[in-house]
Parts: structure tokens; C-alpha cells; sequence
């Protein structure tokens, strides 16, 4: 290793460690150190806890997720509470359907009551959306109806509102990635992933009936009643409707809610109780990885790894809308860590027809450690998600949920039935997965066509780049 390299290592190990003791100071400012130092496990301390009885599905890609939704607000009969960082009026849930989004929430006004959540923009015009545009959004998709919309601006410096859930009529919430919004690419996209001429869309969404929802609905009148000082009806924990133990996590940055003034950071605790407790595989479809406390976990889990047959998989955009240098040297971090053991695989997806290929986005948030934990929500691997926006993520137990959910995304990325990789995961990631990815990958450098939708991810960013995003946000903590 030269000069530089090693310099370049030291200042990327030095500031990685003062990010890190800047969150753990931070938090223990708050009473919150436990989220950062809780032992292995899965389910986060406190309030709200793991409700049993609950019917969850896991929803993959627009296709599916969007028409889902359509059909349920739909169907309402009481109340709908939509919070999401980003709406486009203009937005449909069905393709080849004339009905936007504005016209059904304005339909559904006219008998129901309708309430919109959306982050206030930001305050800089430098950045998008402005408050400006946003204004401009809440008057396109208000005027004229009964639909009601709270503009929520009590964000950190350089940060939102994240999270994009749905409460309709008290009985059944939407928990996921998925925003209703052309914004920076266009949602709605199918498992083929068909080329587009344009970045195509991978995402993920969770439906869930049973006492969990009464969590989902909380957090909303929580942010309701700080934005516009209305208190709306509490919403119990209902009956059982299903055999799911599910838990609610959120990250609410502290000093932003009054109500909440030491804020909430289980998704954090929840990521890494599952990341310590992993035994043989950690699955991650993430849009960043550059979270400096979570890619610790994993290059330790790496460096020693707890079983011969240990995996780490991660499923990235090949470029991120901001932190790729970052998410580069992360991975460089993490393969340095392996040791060319072949325990670590970093692919992304494209879509592909003849000579034509183009990128498919990963705005997927999703996590599976061991077949026996899978959380799904808004939160990405970063110091944004874990810290400093507004996120909420469901955490699940379920072996059969956990699996299911593996191997249907799976048999999307490997074009493959699930049948055909039902097995041992190691063995699928070493004879499928590095392969294929591996293959393509060459593929792409030789300026050939691609034969499959996978593909392994570079990792060769300089270490001091990594850091680039993490040092952002110690700049603007506080």
C-alpha cells in the first residue's frame, strides 16, 4: 500500500470515528445510547412494541403496490391519512387509467374525510422540491375539494420528511418506499423491468391489517396535531387478522416535535440488534449504504465471520441520486474486510432488451438477516434515514413472511422461479448470483450486450470520498 493510500485510510478511519462518537453523543444527549449499543436481537425496546395477530403482505415493485392502494382508498368508507415526502397530483396507481391522484383523494373527499401529509419542501431553493413548489403542489391537488393537506416544515437543517405510509378508515395501513410521485423518476414499474429509454423503478411496499395499523395511525396524528394544532380521534389496537407478530419503528430526529422532544431512533436500534444477531446471511436492498454504523457491524461480521457459510448481499442503484463516492467506499471498506474470502456481493439491476439496457433505480428499503428478520419501510442506510428524517419501517419475526419475501425478490433479480432457487442461500449466492452478476458486469466493460438483469457493482472509491455524506450530516446535527 502507498503513501497515499494509507493517508487517504487514515483520514477516511479517523473521521468515520468521529461521525460515529458525534451520533453516540448525540443520542445519549437525548437517553437514546441503548439504540446504538443494544445487544443482538431484532425487536426494538419501548413503545410501540411488537403487536401479535396482524395480516401483512409484502407488496414488490408499482405494479403491484400501486393498484393495491387505488383499490383501497377506493373501498374506504371513513377516513384516509396519506403522509409521503414528495405528490404529484398528476400521478396515477393504475396505467392505462384516466383517474389522478388529485380526482380520486377529491372524490373520496366528497364522503369521507381525506388527509394529506407532505413534507413543506426545502426552505433552500437551491434543493428540490422548494417550498415554493410544494405550495404550488398543495394548491394543485386542494383547490376545489374537501381534501384537507398539512404542510409539515419543523425538519432539521438538510433534512425532510421521509416516511410514506397510509391509514384508511383505522383498519388497514401502507408501510414502505414507495412515494406517489413522478419527482426524480417515474414509480411505476413491473418485476420484468422492461426497458424504458428512461431509469426504471424498483421499490417496495408492505399492506398490514390487525393491531399494528393503530401504530401507524398514532404516528400520523402525532404529526398531524404539530403541523396544524388538530387533535384527530385516537384509533385502539384492533382485533387480530392474522399470525403476524409486527412491530412499528420510526426515526423522528430529536428537538423537532414537541411532543416528542427527545425524538425516536428504532429503526436504527432495530438494523443493528439484526445486523449483530446474524449468523449465515444479511440481505440488503437499500438506494444508499454509507451509514458508518451499520457497514462497521458488517465488516466486522466479514472479518470474522460467524459461520463458514456467512453471506453479505447487497442490492444498490448503480448511481445514486446523491452518496455514490460514499456507498463505493463503503463497499470497498466491506470487500477489504472479506478478505477475498467471497462472502460479500454488491450487485444492481438494469433493464434489458437486445443491445438496449437501461439502469433500474433500487428505492427498495428492505432487510433480511437469517430468514428470520425482515424489516421494509422508508429508512436507507444512511445517516439521514437513521438519524435525521422522518422514517417508519415494520419489523417482523416471521420465518414464513421473511423467507417468502427473499425469495420472491430473488427470483425477480435472477430471472429465475422460485422453485429453482429455493435452496441453501449461500449456495444460490455462489452459484447464481456471483456468477451472473460477475458475467455481466464484463459484459458492460466490454461494451457488449447484457444477457441478464444483474450485475456486480464496482467498489473503488477512495475512503476519504466515503465519508463525504456522513461528514454532512455531522455538520448540520448539532
Amino acid at each position: 500500500m502507498g503513501i497515499l493510500s494509507r493517508f487517504d485510510d487514515a483520514i477516511g478511519d479517523a473521521a468515520e470515528r468521529a461521525v460515529m462518537a458525534h451520533h453516540r453523543r448525540r443520542l445519549e444527549r437525548q437517553g437514546w445510547r441503548h439504540a446504538l449499543e443494544a445487544g443482538p436481537g431484532g425487536w426494538a425496546a419501548g413503545d410501540p412494541p411488537p403487536r401479535p395477530g396482524n395480516d401483512v403482505e409484502v407488496l414488490i415493485d408499482g405494479a403491484e403496490a400501486l393498484p393495491r392502494l387505488a383499490a383501497e382508498l377506493e373501498n374506504a368508507r371513513s377516513s384516509v391519512q396519506i403522509a409521503g415526502w414528495h405528490f404529484s397530483p398528476e400521478f396515477t396507481l393504475r396505467r392505462g387509467d384516466d383517474e389522478v391522484l388529485r380526482n380520486l383523494l377529491a372524490e373520496l373527499a366528497e364522503r369521507i374525510d381525506v388527509r394529506v401529509l407532505m413534507w413543506a419542501g426545502a426552505p433552500l431553493p437551491l434543493f428540490k422540491p422548494s417550498r415554493r413548489e410544494v405550495r404550488a403542489i398543495r394548491d394543485s391537488l386542494c383547490a376545489g375539494t374537501k381534501v384537507r393537506c398539512g404542510l409539515d416544515a419543523k425538519e432539521r437543517p438538510m433534512h425532510c420528511h421521509h416516511e410514506k405510509i397510509a391509514v384508511i378508515d383505522g383498519r388497514i395501513a401502507f408501510v414502505g418506499g414507495i412515494d406517489l410521485s413522478l419527482l426524480a423518476g417515474d414509480r411505476f414499474d413491473s418485476s420484468t423491468h422492461p426497458p424504458r429509454a428512461t431509469v426504471g423503478w424498483h421499490d417496495a411496499s408492505t399492506v398490514f391489517e390487525g393491531p399494528a395499523v393503530a401504530d401507524v395511525a398514532s404516528h400520523f396524528a402525532l404529526r398531524w396535531r404539530e403541523v396544524t394544532g388538530e387533535e384527530l380521534e385516537p384509533v385502539e389496537p384492533g382485533p387480530a387478522k392474522g399470525v403476524v407478530d409486527l412491530q412499528v419503528v420510526r426515526t423522528v430526529p430529536n428537538s423537532v416535535y414537541e411532543a416528542l422532544p427527545t425524538g425516536d431512533f428504532r429503526i436504527a436500534e432495530s438494523y443493528l440488534r439484526a445486523l449483530r444477531s446474524a449468523e449465515r446471511l444479511v440481505y440488503l436492498e437499500s438506494q444508499f449504504l454509507w451509514s458508518p454504523e451499520i457497514t462497521t457491524i458488517l465488516a466486522e461480521k466479514l472479518a470474522s465471520p460467524p459461520s463458514d457459510d456467512f453471506r453479505v448481499l447487497v442490492v444498490l442503484p448503480a448511481k445514486p441520486n446523491n452518496g455514490e463516492e460514499e456507498t463505493r467506499g463503503a463497499l470497498a471498506d466491506l470487500v477489504d474486510a472479506d478478505d477475498e474470502r467471497g462472502r460479500i456481493l454488491a450487485c444492481t439491476l438494469y433493464a434489458r432488451r437486445g443491445a438496449l439496457a437501461d439502469p433500474v433505480y433500487v428505492h427498495a428499503k428492505i432487510g433480511i438477516v437469517d430468514d428470520r428478520w425482515l424489516t421494509l419501510g422508508s429508512a436507507n442506510l444512511n445517516e439521514h434515514s437513521l438519524f435525521n428524517d422522518t422514517e417508519m419501517n415494520v419489523v417482523s419475526h416471521d420465518p414464513d413472511l421473511t423467507r417468502s419475501t427473499r425469495l420472491r425478490l430473488w427470483a425477480e433479480h435472477l430471472e429465475r422461479p422460485q422453485a429453482e432457487i429455493a435452496g441453501d442461500p449461500t449456495e444460490v449466492i455462489d452459484t447464481l448470483w456471483r456468477p451472473i452478476a460477475q458475467e455481466q458486469h464484463e459484459r458492460r466493460k466490454r461494451g457488449l450486450p447484457l444477457e441478464h438483469r444483474l450485475v456486480r457493482l464496482p467498489h473503488v472509491a477512495r475512503k476519504a470520498n466515503r465519508v463525504l455524506g456522513p461528514l454532512n450530516g455531522f455538520l448540520v446535527d448539532g
